[in-house]
């Protein structure tokens, strides 16, 4: 395994590969990695005869007072899990070599980003696309894959995919969670014990939403509310938004027909995380 840091050099690295007949599978992440990763990087191994994982953390889609500069990071451990997964190289730029002096380009997909995340954090889903396109660009990948608990991105990041006409296959794998279901996220290491416990509540409330939907209930209000009940019951946690939308295009929706976007964002005391279910999705958890 390599880490290369130059944008010309992986470039480089890409195309040779391609020009041999290889294919190349991508997991862009901010580092940090755990299961949920993993599960991307075994899925890319499997699928590709090259697999590039990426590690930035993106200043573009962090707000003036959020975690940017806190934001967890581990490039040893990183390395040590890469390589065992079968990783062939970690693309690892700096901040100066994806945004140099003077930057003064961004892609934004317009349709899909005015709610949910996109209207808690505006500003976030266009530092979200123009790294990705960036990081495409570069390494040029056949595949990529991402995570369904960010659910919003992997939706904008199709779209952008689809409207600049990519050759690009999109993979979106299932949300993978810890024991009493919270989803895995790079975040969670900021959690005290309480807050780690307290934060159980998210999942426990999008199955509550689950059981009501499989027992008949399509009331969209109905579901948000005995969510809330659940959520509320503990103090540390406070919700940002708490919305059932079409899967499709994140619109909200009063009644649910076939399928629903079940999506939360909540702080649990300082620290936002973000989780969902597909009401009508036997398979989704």
């Amino acid at each position: 395994m390599k880490v290369i840091r130059d944008i010309g050099k992986m470039k480089i690295y890409s195309r040779i590969k391609k020009k041999d007949g290889k294919t190349v599978g991508f997991v862009p992440t901010m580092g940090c990695l755990h299961e949920g990763h993993i599960s991307l990087i075994k899925n890319a191994r499997k699928q590709n005869d090259v697999v590039v994982l990426s590690i930035f953390v993106n200043p573009a889609q962090f707000g003036k007072n959020e975690d940017f500069s806190k934001y967890p990071g581990d490039l040893e451990k990183d390395e040590e899990i890469a390589k065992t997964e079968g990783v062939d190289i970690i693309f690892y730029p700096s901040e100066k070599e994806i945004y140099p002096k003077e930057y003064s380009t961004f892609v934004n997909v317009e349709a899909l980003t005015g709610n949910l995340c996109g209207k808690s954090r505006p500003g976030h889903f266009k530092g979200v696309t123009t790294i990705v396109c960036k990081l495409f660009h570069v390494i040029n990948p056949d595949m990529v894959y991402f995570g369904q608990k960010d659910f919003q991105q992997a939706v904008v990041i199709k779209k952008m995919i689809v409207d600049l006409n990519m050759d690009i296959i999109l993979k979106v794998l299932p949300i993978v969670r810890e024991a009493d279901g919270l989803a895995m996220s790079s975040r969670n290491s900021y959690l005290s014990k309480k807050e780690r416990n307290d934060a159980a509540v998210l999942h426990k409330s999008l199955r509550r939403a689950r059981d009501l939907f499989s027992e008949g209930e399509k009331d969209a209000n109905s579901i948000r509310s005995s969510m809330k009940d659940i959520i509320n019951s503990k103090e540390s946690v406070s919700i940002d938004y708490l919305k059932i939308v079409d899967p499709i295009w994140l619109r909200d929706i009063k009644t649910i027909q076939n399928k629903a976007l079940v999506c939360i964002a909540a702080n649990i005391g300082k620290i936002r995380l973000i989780d969902n279910t597909v009401l009508g999705d036997h398979e989704n958890q």
